[in-house]
């Protein structure tokens, strides 16, 4: 394994870790395109696959992959007999099998809750995959097996988080429950009261000041008039 792959893998994984919480074991769903793709090129996936994503892998797929695989005939007999050493995970089709494209879909509807990577050699699988954020898709080149670096999709998620323009819904709940908890979640109908500021003088009240003092002040004048009269007298 060459060890820049592994690096561009490293990255990949960590962008994946800390923006949309993949953990060990990884859970891998392979379609019967790429079981016979490694088949083919003759790629142990059980062996390898840990070792390039660096980290415990479980390898799953669905019973409508294998039907479709049984379906095929002897061209995929390699293939099926690969994929039936798999985990086989319930799908929502137990009495109407689907092609294995659409079932790998509709495992990671929702957000894709549990963490699935998708293994695939499907050209128009793939191109649905990359249009849903958060889902890691795998592939074959020759002998290789190669992590697809994030979508454009994918990356324009975790833009939006980072500008808090969007949480995740199991944030949401968590948020709500915190704020519960420390009691700053306020019931319906509680309003804020609204202080009064302290207002300025009445303008009434110091005219009627003035007022007085001028009603005071006339008699005193009256007073000085008396006493300069009995002194002229």
């Amino acid at each position: 394994m060459g060890v820049t792959r592994q690096k561009h893998a490293k990255k990949i994984m960590g962008f994946y870790k800390h923006n949309f919480q993949f953990r060990e074991p990884y859970q891998v769903l392979l379609d019967g395109t790429f079981c016979q793709a490694a088949l083919r090129n003759k790629i142990q996936i059980r062996e390898q696959l840990p070792g390039y994503l660096d980290g415990a892998a479980q390898l799953c797929t669905t019973r409508c992959v294998i039907k479709e695989l049984e379906s095929l005939g002897k061209a995929l007999y390699g293939a099926k007999l690969i994929a039936q050493r798999f985990q086989v995970r319930n799908c929502s089709h137990h009495k109407n099998p689907v092609s294995g494209s659409t079932c790998l879909l509709s495992m990671i509807e929702d957000g894709n809750p549990h963490h699935f990577f998708v293994a695939t050699q499907d050209q128009d699988l793939s191109n649905k995959v990359k249009r849903k954020p958060g889902i890691p898709l795998l592939f074959i080149i020759q002998n290789t097996m190669v992590l697809d670096k994030p979508s454009p999709k994918s990356l324009a998620f975790v833009q939006k988080l980072q500008t808090n323009q969007l949480v995740p819904e199991y944030q949401k709940q968590s948020i709500v429950e915190l704020k519960e908890k420390e009691g700053l979640v306020k019931q319906e109908g509680e309003k804020r009261r609204k202080r009064k500021r302290a207002g300025g003088p009445n303008p009434l009240s110091c005219l009627k000041k003035k007022k007085k003092t001028q009603e005071g002040q006339e008699p005193s004048a009256e007073k000085k008039k008396r006493r300069k009269r009995k002194r002229n007298r």
